[in-house]
């Protein structure tokens, strides 16, 4: 049986064209669709690349919950991952797809985690702290924002010199290493 994974993703979209990717020979996975909250974000011409139809919702339909849960019901979708994907999951979407949504987070949570804390925002965060180590956390997603339980994490060493942009270069390549070894983990059986 293959199972259908929804990718959410609000930004350039890399992490979703490397899962896509990794997965090319793996009949045990399809991704039907991808979902955006923006309709100008790059995603949608990755998605093209990739040959997998994108689509945008507004905010307004993510508070509701339910036009999506009707829509991936259309396309038979077991589970979603987020992959940038900057909007709170509406509970209707948690309660229908119990621990099938994960998320990956670009630090070591519970630091640097909750509203607002995505992207370069972290790596600023991180630099500014003195902290010694970053990394990054795969996630269930729960109605907390960077609250669900932990499934994975990874770590890279933070020097001092490291600018924001340095450490978000290391962060990436823990995300494109790890991030679709451990959904396969996770529903690959």
């Amino acid at each position: 049986m293959t199972l259908k994974i929804a990718i959410f993703a609000s930004g350039s979209g890399s992490n979703a064209e490397n899962i896509v990717r990794s997965f090319l020979n793996d009949s045990k996975f399809e991704f039907p669709i991808i979902i955006s909250n923006k309709e100008d974000a790059f995603i949608h011409e990755r998605a093209k690349k990739i040959n997998i139809p994108s689509f945008t919702f507004s905010r307004e339909d993510f508070v509701k919950g339910e036009p999506i849960l009707t829509f991936l019901k259309k396309y038979e979708i077991d589970c979603i991952v987020l992959a940038g994907f900057l909007l709170k999951v509406p509970e209707v979407l948690i309660n229908a797809f119990p621990a099938k949504i994960i998320n990956i987070h670009p630090a070591l949570l519970p630091k640097y985690g909750g509203k607002g804390m995505y992207g370069h925002h972290v790596h600023e965060t991180v630099a500014a702290s003195g902290d010694t180590e970053s990394g990054i956390t795969i996630h269930y997603v729960n109605a907390c924002y960077d609250e669900g339980n932990i499934i994975f994490q990874a770590k890279c060493p933070v020097l001092p010199t490291d600018t924001p942009d340095m450490i978000a270069d290391k962060v990436h390549a823990l995300e494109y290493e790890h991030f679709p070894r451990v959904i396969g983990e996770l529903w690959g059986n």
